[in-house]
């Protein structure tokens, strides 16, 4: 017989805070194929290599929370790309307008938003990054650092582009679909949202990778796979998380020769 969990996220017993950032979040679905402010998403790279399908995620534990007066995260906050591809407080972000933009309206290619955690247990918190210092990089592989924190501002601004460059000027000011791949470029720096398979974080829900803002470019000058994310809604029916086919996706990204963009 399964066993069923007899308790809930705020009993503060056994793995609450795991249950906490795992409690199920609905994405929003879409009808006409495209990403919209206010939609609930998930950013989820669909991998390549040997590197395993991921999802941008918050990365906490129980020694880095706000007990009171409800128990929340504490900011900076740390991010990851996390293998667990579900729909919850960990993985979820709502498109967040920056230029006044109504909800609901259709996101473009090239237009500034901001990507928002859920309320609650998340905070609401932003996705953010600067350029890296002596003081402040990615841990693992000292680049660009990502992290969430509590205030909007231009460093929380970012874009999207469409994935093959050589036709990106064609695409500019059309709506961003949901569900495909896609470039997330940070605006201040103009670096591309990173995931590093080479660089691993042990977290609560295991082993994980490092999140950065870095671009990497292919001998053609076009960004790697390890570039290319895709916001992912519900199906209109059913409900179910669309990430179409995101193995052949992968496979069918890694048949170029791969060269890392120099460092500054």
């Amino acid at each position: 017989m399964a066993q069923k969990r007899t308790y809930q996220p705020k009993v503060k017993i056994g793995n609450w805070t795991e249950d906490q950032q795992l409690e199920e979040v609905n994405l929003s679905v879409t009808t006409d194929g495209n990403v919209h402010i206010g939609d609930v998403v998930m950013l989820v790279n669909a991998g390549g290599g040997n590197r395993e399908c991921s999802a941008v995620s918050i990365n906490t534990d129980i020694d880095r929370l706000i007990k009171f007066p409800s128990t929340t995260i504490q900011t900076p906050c740390e991010v990851c790309a996390g293998r667990i591809i579900q729909p919850c407080t960990r993985t979820a972000f709502i498109i967040t307008s920056v230029d006044d933009s109504p909800e609901g309206s259709t996101l473009y290619y090239e237009q500034t938003f901001a990507l928002k955690t859920t309320s609650g247990f998340a905070r609401g918190l932003y996705l953010t990054s600067d350029l890296r210092s002596f003081q402040k990089y990615a841990k693992k592989s000292r680049l660009q650092e990502v992290n969430l924190v509590e205030d909007t501002s231009y460093l929380s601004w970012w874009k999207i582009e469409y994935f093959n460059p050589q036709e990106r000027l064609e695409f500019e000011g059309q709506p961003v679909p949901a569900n495909v791949n896609v470039v997330i470029k940070h605006c201040k720096t103009n670096r591309a949202l990173a995931v590093l398979s080479d660089h691993i974080i042990w977290t609560a829900c295991g082993r994980e990778y490092e999140l950065t803002a870095h671009t990497f470019l292919d001998s053609h000058k076009a960004e790697q796979d390890t570039n290319h994310w895709m916001l992912c809604t519900s199906a209109p029916v059913g409900g179910r998380l669309l990430i179409p086919n995101h193995s052949k996706l992968a496979d069918d990204d890694n048949n170029t020769e791969l060269t890392q963009e120099n460092l500054d």
